[in-house]
């Protein structure tokens, strides 16, 4: 899995739970069989009215071919009108990769009840000093997050599906780490000249991978 889309998504008040009883119920699966790994779908705990959610992909060769056979597929045709009802903005997108390699809990199944323990993202912008930055981040700063951290990067890659625009120029790094790992923002030494990260508090839905 060389190629992973974090994703967050404005929604329209107080229609986050319309859109999450959608995407788990009815859109996971057809996803995964187009040939994407969906990873993790959460509610931001501070806005009720976003959306989080991340999937994975072997390589962008065939991030095109999955995001075609689905979006252009019988699935996505019948449940996209309700879908993009409950959206303002879903522009938001990033392209990553993978520092560590990243290995999916099963997906629990339907109906399976929420976690309790939110998941945390860390996520830092160096613009055009990714490359110099990426070494200490590596070294230094993602193994304080503990051996299970999900580490990724920007991935400069042209996007071979328009139809879904993705940020770029952000240079970003971002660790992913379960919140009963023990760390919550504010808790973790950074070293000198590392800046403070953006922090995502996320709780995950039930069929969340990531959790």
């Amino acid at each position: 899995m060389d190629v992973i889309e974090l994703r967050q998504y404005r929604l329209r008040p107080g229609r986050r739970d319309e859109l999450i009883e959608l995407f788990d119920g009815h859109l996971v699966e057809p996803q995964e069989a187009a040939g994407m790994t969906v990873l993790g779908q959460f509610r931001d705990l501070d806005d009720p009215d976003k959306f989080v959610w991340m999937r994975g992909f072997a390589d962008m060769g065939a991030r095109g071919e999955a995001l075609r056979a689905f979006y252009y597929g019988p699935v996505w045709k019948a449940h996209r009108e309700r879908a993009n009802a409950t959206m303002l903005d879903s522009s938001d997108a990033r392209l990553l990769r993978p520092l560590r390699p990243v290995r999916p809990a099963p997906r629990p199944p339907a109906g399976a009840p929420q976690p309790d323990t939110p998941v945390y993202a860390f996520l830092w912008s160096f613009g055009d000093r990714l490359a110099e930055a990426e070494r200490t981040m590596l070294d230094e700063v993602v193994p304080l997050y503990g051996p299970d951290a999900l580490a990724l990067a920007t991935l400069e890659a042209d996007n071979d599906f328009p139809a879904l625009p993705v940020r770029t120029g952000d240079g970003h790094v971002v660790v992913i780490v379960h919140g009963e790992a023990g760390f919550a923002p504010g808790e973790v030494g950074l070293p000198e000249g590392v800046p403070e990260p953006q922090v995502l508090r996320l709780a995950p839905t039930g069929r969340s991978r990531l959790r």
